[in-house]
C-alpha cells in the first residue's frame, strides 16, 4: 500500500515503540490440560506456547475472553517504551487482569505493586528449584527503579501514566510504580474433577498443616486467608469447588502475592480424601457453633490445640454466605471459637486467622 508523506509521518508519530515481531521463549515442559474449578474453562500447568505475530494495525487484534488457541502474546525484547492503551500487549495484559479463563489459558497473571513483586521475587530467589518466572516488568515512566527491583534481570518496559492506570485498575497510578507479568507458578495444581489417578505426594512439600477452603467466593477473604497461611508457615492450601480464582486481581491484592509462594491445589472432595488417607490426616472444620447442632462442636482451646501438636491436619473454612458444605460438616470434626460477645459469628478471614495462628506448627507459635 502506498501512503503519502504526511500519512507516513502521522503513523510514525502514533507509537513510541517499534514494530511488533515474533519472539519465542525457551521450551517449557509438556503441556497438561485439565478443567479448572476456579470459574474458568481450563487450566494448563505447566504451559508452553508458541509466539504470536502482531501487526501495527490495532483494529485487527481480537482478544477474546475464552481465547485458548495455544498462542502466546509475547513482547519483543527491543520494545522499551509503551504509551498507548491501544497497544496489543496492553490489551493482552488487561485481559489477564480481568478474565480468569483468559488468565489460565495463557498461564500468566498480572501482579500490581512494588511490594508483592519484591516479595515474590525474593521468595523465588530463596528456592533451590524456582517456581515462578517473570516475563516482563512494567515501570512507570520517569520514576526511579524501586528498591529491590533494580537487580531483576528481566525485560523491563517503561509505560505512561495512562497505561499504568489502565492496567493497575486503581483510580490513581501515582501509588503504583510497577506491574509484573508473571507465569502462574508450577506450585499451583488444578485437577480435573473426573481424574482418579493422582500423585498427592507431589502437591505439598510439607503436609503437617494444610488449609482447605470450601466455596470461598469472595476474593478479598480468600486472599487474606492465603496471606495469613503464608505468615504462619502452613504447608499449603487446598481449594474445593466453588472457590474464586486465587490469581484474581482482588485476591492477589489481598494476599500480597502469597498465591505465588504457597503451594495451592484445586481439586474435589475425592482428591482431598486421597490426601487425607495417604498421610493419615485429621480433618477439622471451623464452625460458627450454636445450640441446635445435631453433633458435638468442640471449642478452640489451648488444650485442644496441644492434643493436635504432632498430628497432620487439614483445617476447612467455609464461605460466609452458606457456611460449610454438607460434605464438610459430615466428615470433619467441628471446632468453634468461643466468644464472650453476642455476635453470631466472625468474618471468615478473621476466624481463619485465629485458627491458623492457634494451630500453626508448634515450633512457630508463641503466646
Amino acid at each position: 500500500m502506498n501512503w503519502s508523506s504526511r500519512e507516513r509521518k502521522r503513523r510514525r508519530m502514533q507509537y513510541t515503540y517499534t514494530a511488533w515481531a515474533p519472539t519465542t521463549y525457551p521450551p517449557l515442559p509438556k503441556i497438561v490440560t485439565v478443567k479448572s474449578k476456579l470459574s474458568s474453562a481450563k487450566t494448563q500447568i505447566p504451559i508452553r506456547y508458541s509466539a504470536h505475530e502482531y501487526s501495527n494495525n490495532n483494529d485487527k487484534i481480537n482478544i477474546n475472553d475464552d481465547a485458548d488457541d495455544g498462542r502466546k502474546f509475547a513482547l519483543p525484547y527491543h520494545v522499551k517504551n509503551i504509551t498507548s492503551t491501544s497497544n496489543p500487549f496492553v490489551k493482552h495484559c488487561l485481559k489477564l487482569r480481568q478474565s480468569s479463563s483468559y488468565r489460565h489459558s495463557h498461564g500468566s497473571a498480572l501482579v500490581v505493586g512494588t511490594t508483592p513483586i519484591r516479595e515474590i521475587y525474593n521468595f523465588n530467589r530463596s528456592l533451590r528449584e524456582r517456581t515462578v518466572r517473570m516475563d516482563c516488568l512494567l515501570l512507570l515512566d520517569k520514576v526511579e527503579v524501586p528498591e529491590g527491583l533494580d537487580n531483576i534481570s528481566t525485560h523491563t518496559v517503561r509505560v505512561g501514566s495512562v497505561v499504568m492506570k489502565k492496567l493497575s485498575g486503581v483510580q490513581s497510578s501515582e501509588s503504583i510504580e510497577a506491574i509484573a507479568l508473571m507465569k502462574i507458578p508450577t506450585s499451583f495444581f488444578s485437577i480435573d474433577v473426573n481424574q482418579k489417578e493422582v500423585d498427592c505426594r507431589s502437591w505439598f512439600p510439607s503436609i503437617h498443616r494444610i488449609l482447605v477452603l470450601d466455596g470461598i467466593q469472595d476474593p478479598g477473604n480468600l486472599g487474606t486467608l492465603l496471606r495469613t497461611a503464608m505468615a504462619f508457615k502452613w504447608g499449603g492450601v487446598f481449594l474445593l469447588p466453588g472457590c474464586c480464582d486465587p490469581f484474581n486481581e482482588k485476591a492477589l491484592r489481598a494476599s500480597r502475592g502469597a498465591c505465588f509462594q504457597l503451594p495451592i491445589v484445586s481439586g474435589s472432595w475425592y482428591h482431598l480424601e486421597v490426601l487425607k488417607d495417604e498421610f493419615q490426616m485429621k480433618l477439622l472444620a471451623g464452625h460458627a457453633g450454636g445450640n441446635e447442632e445435631p453433633r458435638p462442636v468442640l471449642q478452640l482451646s489451648q488444650e485442644l490445640v496441644d492434643s493436635f501438636a504432632g498430628v497432620p491436619l487439614c483445617l476447612v473454612m467455609g464461605s460466609e454466605g452458606r457456611g460449610l458444605s454438607e460434605e464438610s460438616q459430615r466428615v470433619c470434626e467441628l471446632v468453634t471459637i468461643p466468644m464472650q460477645g453476642e455476635f453470631e459469628s466472625l468474618n471468615v478471614s478473621v476466624a481463619g486467622g485465629i485458627f491458623l495462628y492457634m494451630l500453626q506448627p508448634k515450633t512457630q507459635r508463641f503466646i
